[in-house]
């Protein structure tokens, strides 16, 4: 009997697989095509106004425009003119790849105040449930937070259980970047925390960047937390398989697409994050220099060779996490392929210790933020590997600052 047969994760994974069957069959007798036929949401709105919109009587580019389209149209523009587009289209500029990225934090925060104020209203209503006022509540006081003076909101979008990503930095001017993306229960609400601080995205970012800074004092750097994507909730059919990765990736592409200038760029995924960074991976520009995966149950391939990128792979994990008892296999769609830790897959493997459990990867003094942060700033020749020696240094020296061609 393997040490997965008597875990409870691995029971829950065979439940998973029954559950799998029913998915299935829901998704190919049109259940899925029904969902997708919902009513508009506020970013929906926001982006059909800008495609009827003009400006001086000239019609406004496709919002779907490939990102140096859309850099090229803003340039084009008076100051005045792209704040009239912002307080009039905010979620749509707010959310716009190719947007300046100061016009993006100027339009999600007009879009941030404004979705305030629809849950003001929401708090007040009557005829709302005491749940329904509660969590008006609950995100008014988000949005106030995301508000708060010097924050950078990247992207923003109420609907639902919300998306959200936050720069820490001077994104324009970054010489290295770094984009965290998160696993399950990410969203809106989940966002940051002050309890578990370093277990949600914007600690895990905070956490990044000030170990960045300490790494690499002359490095100007800048980390994005990402969590602009749609992500399981809970352990449930959605966590293990790859349909909300596949939507992720397709939004991650997009940014990644569009950050502001030529640094190279280090993708740090965790937990369901890793799986998400998997399926991207082969679409990923060749500017992203590094993917390290922390807490992974892998990344939908079984070997990092398979990823089709010419990106480093790196991957840690914690003799204490639980995803280790996760069966790490890929069948009907269900689980996500080989562990990224294994020798035979093929990752650079680092030193995790002290991260204590499944969420500590981000934890100030650890080793595997230490080894995050050099990666971000790429002193590889600073990094732990996992099995005291070398190994996961092979072939690289000193420190890479320079973009890829």
């Amino acid at each position: 009997m393997t040490s997965f047969d008597t875990s409870p994760q691995w029971n829950v994974w065979r439940a998973l697989l029954a559950l799998a069957v029913v998915f299935v069959m829901l998704a190919t007798t049109g259940w899925t095509a029904l969902r997708s036929h919902r009513e508009s949401t506020a970013l929906q709105a926001s982006l059909t106004e800008w495609e009827h919109g003009r400006l001086h009587g000239l019609g406004l580019p496709d919002p779907e425009a490939a990102p140096s389209r859309l850099a090229r149209f803003f340039a084009s523009l008076t100051p005045h003119d792209r704040d009239r587009l912002a307080h009039r289209y905010p979620l749509a500029v707010g959310n716009m790849n190719g947007a300046p990225v100061s016009l993006r934090y100027r339009a999600n925060r007009i879009a941030l105040a404004q979705a305030r104020r629809v849950e003001r209203k929401r708090l007040h209503d009557s005829r709302l449930s005491t749940a329904g006022q509660q969590d008006a509540a609950r995100r008014m006081d988000r949005y106030a937070s995301l508000l708060s003076p010097g924050r950078q909101i990247l992207a923003f979008d109420p609907e639902g259980s919300g998306r959200v990503a936050e720069v820490i930095g001077d994104l324009s001017r970054a010489q290295r970047i770094s984009v965290v993306v998160p696993g399950v229960d990410t969203d809106l609400l989940t966002f940051q925390r002050t309890n578990r601080k370093y277990s949600a995205p914007v600690g895990m970012a905070e956490a990044l960047y000030a170990a960045e800074r300490e790494a690499s004092p002359r490095t100007r750097t800048a980390v994005i937390a990402w969590a602009d994507y749609t992500s399981p909730d809970g352990l449930g059919v959605d966590a293990a398989t790859g349909l909300r990765a596949e939507e992720g990736a397709v939004r991650l592409n997009a940014l990644l697409r569009a950050l502001p200038g030529r640094a190279p760029v280090s993708m740090f995924c965790h937990s369901y994050g890793s799986v998400v960074c998997g399926v991207a991976a082969h679409g990923m520009p060749r500017r992203v220099a590094d993917i390290a995966v922390a807490a992974s149950p892998g990344m939908r391939v079984g070997k990092a060779s398979h990823l089709g990128t010419t990106a480093r792979v790196w991957a840690m994990r914690d003799a204490s996490d639980w995803v280790q008892d996760v069966p790490y296999l890929e069948l009907g769609g269900l689980g996500h392929g080989a562990d990224p830790v294994s020798s035979a897959f093929g990752a650079r493997v680092l030193s995790a210790r002290d991260a204590q459990g499944h969420s500590g990867y981000f934890q100030p003094g650890t080793d595997s933020l230490r080894n995050l942060a050099d990666i971000g700033v790429g002193a590889y020749d600073a990094v732990t590997c996992a099995r005291e020696n070398d190994a996961c240094r092979s072939g690289l020296s000193g420190t890479v600052t320079a973009g890829r061609a």
